[in-house]
């Protein structure tokens, strides 16, 4: 009998150790002397960092920045899911270098089949907003791809470059949506709609678009294509009929879209640079990029408890397809949407 009560007793404290183990590192991540650990695990609390490509002069500095992926704004990165383009701190990247006087220049890499019309007209509004009040040159760098919403950024740039195999072009607006109304109707499924006015289930996934709404979003769809038109028209200084005689939608490799003048010439990311460097004086000037971080070694500690105590794949799959939201929208996207 001793045994045994001894035995209880040994586990009841390992176990009630163990439990303030727990609250006291929860505790301490909570404090203020280590920062808010529920901003840690929202993404709220990342740390914008400058890294040095190439040493020069910081006096006049190149600013590399990248977009790779869609331009769609689906969150910041967190412990629980990092995000492949951050879009707010993107955008945050551009107003940073517009009150920032030591940066000379800009390299912006792109690999993008584009993404949201919003998205694409935050960033190409900030870009512009530079050019005007900083002055200062613009170089784009095209990756494997800078289609669409990727090409819709790239235009306001001073010079353009793309390699021989870039995709590039795909100059439009796209909207699309599912009619499963035959499939519903097949399985025995009915939906009840009540709305306020003839138009407010309008691309609803159970019945047929009507002649008067095919012509209502076409009209939304000329609208922004039109001003994609227009952009690219100022950005290149072409005339409308130049562009449009590749703004329909097909995509190009480098080579014709040189010879089509939606790019200035062929080259890759090192040539861009050395291209900047000696068209503006910049041969001495510091290269550098921004990036963040997660809080230092609250972030491993943090990752770490994540693991154990996070979601799991299935929840953090099934949390996605909650918040998902599908309505349709207008992209400037080449590729499966």
């Amino acid at each position: 009998m001793n045994v045994k009560r001894w035995t209880a007793l040994i586990i009841a404290g390992v176990l009630l150790v163990f439990s303030l183990g727990i609250n006291t590192v929860f505790a301490i991540f909570k404090s203020d002397l280590f920062g808010n650990f529920d901003s840690l695990m929202a993404g709220d609390n990342l740390s914008v960092m400058e890294t040095v490509i190439e040493n020069g002069n910081m006096d006049k500095r190149i600013a590399y920045l990248k977009i790779d992926g869609a331009i769609q704004d689906i969150g910041s990165s967190s412990l629980w899911q990092p995000v492949a383009y951050d879009h707010q701190f993107f955008l945050g990247q551009l107003d940073n270098i517009l009150n920032d006087d030591s940066i000379q220049g800009i390299v912006l890499s792109v690999n993008s089949p584009g993404g949201g019309v919003k998205e694409s007209a935050e960033i190409y509004k900030r870009l512009l907003k530079i050019k005007e009040e900083r002055e200062i040159p613009i170089y784009v760098s095209m990756d494997s791809m800078a289609a669409s919403g990727g090409y819709y950024i790239s235009a306001p740039a001073d010079k353009i470059f793309a390699q021989r195999d870039t995709i590039t072009g795909s100059i439009g607006v796209i909207m699309q949506s599912i009619n499963y109304q035959a499939l519903a109707e097949k399985v025995g499924i009915r939906y009840e709609t009540f709305k306020s006015g003839e138009h407010k289930d309008m691309l609803s996934p159970m019945r047929e678009v009507t002649a008067e709404e095919r012509a209502m979003m076409q009209d939304m769809i000329n609208e922004s294509y039109e001003e994609f038109v227009d952009i690219v028209e100022k950005g290149r200084n072409m005339s409308e009929a130049e562009v449009k005689k590749v703004a329909d939608g097909r995509i190009l490799s480098g080579t014709k879209a040189l010879e089509s003048g939606l790019i200035d010439e062929i080259g890759d990311q090192e040539a861009t640079i050395t291209a900047l460097r000696e068209d503006f004086g910049l041969q001495d000037a510091e290269l550098f990029e921004y990036s963040y971080e997660m809080g230092g070694w609250q972030s491993y500690v943090g990752m770490k408890i994540g693991s154990v105590f996070g979601p799991s794949t299935e929840e953090k799959m099934l949390m996605k397809i909650m918040t998902d939201y599908k309505a349709p929208k207008m992209m400037y996207l080449y590729g499966e949407y």
